[in-house]
């Protein structure tokens, strides 16, 4: 009887159900079947919902919401040309940059690549870029600054794992950095092969004037980074003045978004994704307190451990396995099924917390653009309107630079526990 309830389960998740359906009514039957209270899984959600850091994935989703439809964008894309413009392969740099940036706040590739591209694009072209690598550039930087705070990831992460999640964003900044200077190394190569580029001189004027014009984005970070590190403010608390800060400055100051008409509409889009967000969350508990309490990470471990003999070969494993599983699950997902389920065998073979966090983290950004159902890669192909196989093509050399970014990230883990060693 159960082999029929779970075929027709996985029958209706071919089909296209909904993941958070699937997940719960695995669930569901998984404790009926094995004879335990169904009021597990509502246990489970209870426990989320009293997490004190739950509260920083809608409001740090709404900040970067309401930074992505004001005119933001635009006022830090002058400010990084300013600082960059100049150096070969500059507006290259400031593409990554200014990407970055907006994932980091947003947490969705989605939203940087579709409030982004259209000024990016026509920029990178009349530089002399090729469209390959400017569809690729756009594409790819999508997902970039998903290792640097505010990230959403690292947050449900640092919830799902149980790490400080201070400590994940100090953690992920040099790996961070390391993806950012291989695309701009690959970009500044790319730009000595230009045609009829503009030729940029630094200003100290424009500098001035770019720094004044966005004088109101700039402190965010330091906000965050400061108040965090410096002891002033918790993540928690970084988050609810995040998003007051560009709530007032968006509205009242700078005036890009109306109160009325704007702010309910991007309230509406960050909690829809918020809401997404949390309901994989808590549908995915249940299935994963199951699966522990099966004891299933341990009868991994205890296959592994005949066929791997040491931490090196795990880590390769383990990115093979975060490829696959990145770009055929979206990252919220993978983070609520797929850790719990590693962190102990992990642990058993000696890797860092931290150090397995951004390994995990840095497989599922590059699954944003591994085919063939990389989602950046699907949203590209729709905000361009080029066939997704194009995408595939020209997002291929980023992948090579992204995976060998990767194996350092993997096998240096210097790169990742800088802070902490001292």
């Amino acid at each position: 009887m159960s082999a029929v309830v779970y075929f027709s389960i996985l029958g209706f998740a071919l089909f296209g159900a909904p993941i958070f359906a699937v997940m719960s009514a695995f669930a569901l039957c998984a404790f009926y079947f094995s004879g335990i209270e169904l009021s597990a899984v509502s246990v489970e959600i209870y426990r989320l919902a009293g997490a004190p850091t739950i509260i920083t994935i809608p409001l740090f989703t709404f900040a970067g919401y309401v930074l992505a439809e004001s005119k933001a964008p635009m006022r830090l894309l002058r400010l990084s040309n300013a600082f960059l413009g100049w150096m070969p392969g500059g507006t290259a740099i400031v593409c990554i940059f200014v990407c970055a940036f907006f994932t980091a706040f947003t947490g969705a590739s989605g939203v940087t690549i579709i409030a982004l591209g259209g000024l990016l694009y026509p920029i990178l072209i009349q530089e002399g870029y090729s469209e390959k690598f400017t569809l690729g550039l756009i594409t790819t930087c999508g997902s970039l600054g998903l290792l640097f705070p505010p990230s959403l990831p690292i947050i449900l992460y640092g919830i799902i794992a149980k790490v400080d999640i201070d400590d994940l964003f100090l953690a992920g900044l040099i790996p961070g950095i390391v993806l950012m200077l291989i695309l701009g190394t690959y970009a500044i190569y790319k730009a000595r092969n230009n045609k009829n580029k503009i030729k940029h001189v630094f200003s100290l004027n424009e500098v001035k004037g770019a720094m004044w014009e966005a004088r109101y984005e700039i402190p965010l970070p330091i906000f965050i980074l400061g108040g965090i590190y410096g002891g002033i403010v918790t993540a928690t608390e970084a988050s609810a003045l995040s998003a007051f800060y560009v709530l007032i400055t968006n509205t009242f100051i700078t005036k890009d978004l109306s109160l009325t008409k704007d702010i309910p509409k991007v309230i509406v889009e960050s909690l829809t994704l918020v809401g997404a967000i949390l309901l994989i969350l808590c549908c995915a508990l249940g299935l994963t307190n199951y699966l522990v309490d099966e004891e299933i990470p341990m009868k991994i471990l205890a296959t592994m451990s005949t066929l791997i003999t040491n931490k090196y070969v795990f880590l390769l494993v383990l990115n093979l396995f975060l490829l696959v599983v990145g770009c055929l699950m979206d990252i919220f997902s993978a983070i609520i099924v797929v850790v719990p389920l590693i962190i102990p065998i992990a642990e058993q073979f000696g890797v860092n917390p931290l150090h397995l966090a951004i390994v995990f983290l840095t497989n599922l950004e590059i699954g944003y653009i591994t085919p063939p159902v990389g989602i950046n890669l699907f949203i590209s192909s729709f905000r361009f309107n080029r066939p997704v196989l194009e995408l595939y093509k020209v997002s291929i050399p980023f992948l090579f630079l992204l995976l060998f970014a990767l194996i350092m990230i993997t096998y240096i883990p210097w790169l990742t526990l800088f802070w902490f060693n001292s």
